[in-house]
């Protein structure tokens, strides 16, 4: 690509990011995140999936009832006579389990806790959308103005070239002026082409996340009062609202209902067996009618080779590894809230140097010109004004980028990062009323 197309392209990737098209607000944005990524769904699917345990838990206690037909025929030929029967039955058969320790009722428990920890993990896997969402729209944002700001210091270099063969060409120059320019024009053309690459590379980040491509970014939002006002104040907010906290809670709640199940199966079981038998429940045609029967039968586990022993420690064991765990992500969090709130800090910090760094670096740029032209400055004078200058603009840049990228990990680390709080103009996603629809279903349905 020649000099000249490649700062038209520039300037067509200006005009296609900036806001002259319509333009995409990050809150909009996020609200395409939050209802087209995939791993929303994903989430959401678990949950639901969760909540069928509890059925399926419950159905330990509930009746169970079978219908069975059987039909025979036999046949004799012995000592030269033949002798023939058949019969034909129809039996139902009921049981139900009465008492069980209530072994099935920790189950519940714990099926209950596992659907609360999904619940949870669709409220993690929605942070960390709508934060990889808002990274990947910074990203952009930060590589459209850096493309541009690369596009147009080449298009000044180019000036200074030609200024500097110019000057050598009425005796005013030197050689060494122009390949000086020339030589940082290259420079500039292969910065303008790795910002390029790189824009390519956010713009399919983006695509990634929202689902479309992105069109007229601007860094413009409002937290409101979801953004933290102090570390301790984040701190508060992590250990009360993270749902990575809250998941591990529940995954502890449901280690021990675990624990509660695996030892209940020490205890005896008391079932109601019942049969109803109908046609030839007698065994030939002359006992033709019905019958039926109806008995408890208690069990009482004395020994079953080692397996509830074994049971009953493994889930210790993972109630114990649970609580480790839980330890660790209140730590995990903690340090996410500090570094989130550090980079906040310093992103700030840094926005305020680089502002002055630019507007000290522009006036320095066109005092040296001024100077330059009267020939009290070298065309090298000019070019390294003109890179301090870049260098400021690409740090302020990054700065902006950073910033807003570091307040949402802050809000994000408080556990308030979500379509809730945000206010996104989305219907929010829950499986709550799934939950409540199911746990209760007794009717064998084929959906």
């Amino acid at each position: 690509m020649s000099l000249k197309k490649s700062v038209l392209a520039a300037v067509a990737l200006s005009i296609a990011f900036t806001g002259v098209v319509s333009a995409e607000s990050l809150t909009n944005a996020l609200a395409k995140a939050y209802t087209n990524n995939p791993a929303m769904a994903a989430a959401l699917i678990s949950v639901k999936l969760a909540s069928e345990d509890i059925v399926l838990r419950k159905s330990g206690k509930r009746p169970q009832v079978n219908l069975s037909a059987t039909t025979q025929y036999s046949w004799a030929d012995l000592g030269g006579t033949h002798t023939d029967s058949g019969s034909t039955s129809l039996n139902l058969q009921y049981n139900q389990r009465l008492f069980d320790g209530l072994k099935t009722d920790a189950q519940v428990d714990q099926a209950r806790a596992y659907v609360d920890a999904a619940t949870q993990g669709l409220r993690n896997t929605e942070q960390n959308v709508l934060l990889s969402a808002a990274t990947a729209y910074m990203d952009v944002v930060r590589d459209t103005n850096l493309a541009s700001l690369r596009a147009d210091n080449v298009k000044f270099l180019r000036a200074q070239v030609s200024s500097a063969k110019n000057r050598l060409n009425i005796g005013e120059g030197t050689k060494i002026d122009v390949a000086q320019a020339e030589a940082r024009l290259a420079q500039a053309v292969a910065a303008y082409k790795s910002s390029i690459n790189s824009l390519r590379a956010s713009q399919a980040s983006y695509v990634r996340w929202m689902g479309v491509k992105p069109s007229g970014l601007n860094s413009n939002f409002k937290f409101g009062k979801i953004l933290p006002r102090s570390l301790s104040e984040a701190l508060v907010s992590a250990k009360a609202n993270h749902p990575a906290i809250q998941t591990a809670v529940a995954q502890v709640e449901a280690a021990k209902y675990g624990t509660d199940a695996a030892m209940r199966a020490f205890g005896p079981t008391l079932d109601l067996i019942g049969s109803i038998c109908a046609v030839d429940c007698g065994g030939g045609p002359s006992a033709r009618g019905t019958s039926g029967s109806i008995r408890l039968t208690l069990s009482v586990p004395i020994y079953q080779g080692g397996s509830l022993g074994a049971s009953a420690r493994k889930a210790n064991l993972a109630q114990i590894n649970a609580e480790v765990d839980a330890l660790g992500t209140v730590a995990q969090v903690e340090e996410s809230v500090i570094s989130a709130w550090s980079g906040l800090q310093s992103s700030i910090a840094l926005i305020e140097s680089a502002n002055a760094s630019v507007r000290s670096s522009q006036i320095a740029l066109d005092g040296v010109i001024e100077e330059r032209n009267v020939g009290q400055r070298t065309t090298l004078d000019v070019l390294n004004a003109r890179a301090e200058l870049t260098s400021s603009n690409e740090a302020l840049y990054t700065a902006q980028r950073n910033k807003i990228v570091a307040a949402f990990s802050l809000v994000s680390a408080a556990g308030k990062l979500d379509a809730a709080s945000l206010q996104l103009p989305v219907s929010i996603k829950s499986a709550d009323g799934y939950r409540t629809r199911v746990e209760d279903i007794w009717a064998e349905l084929r959906e």
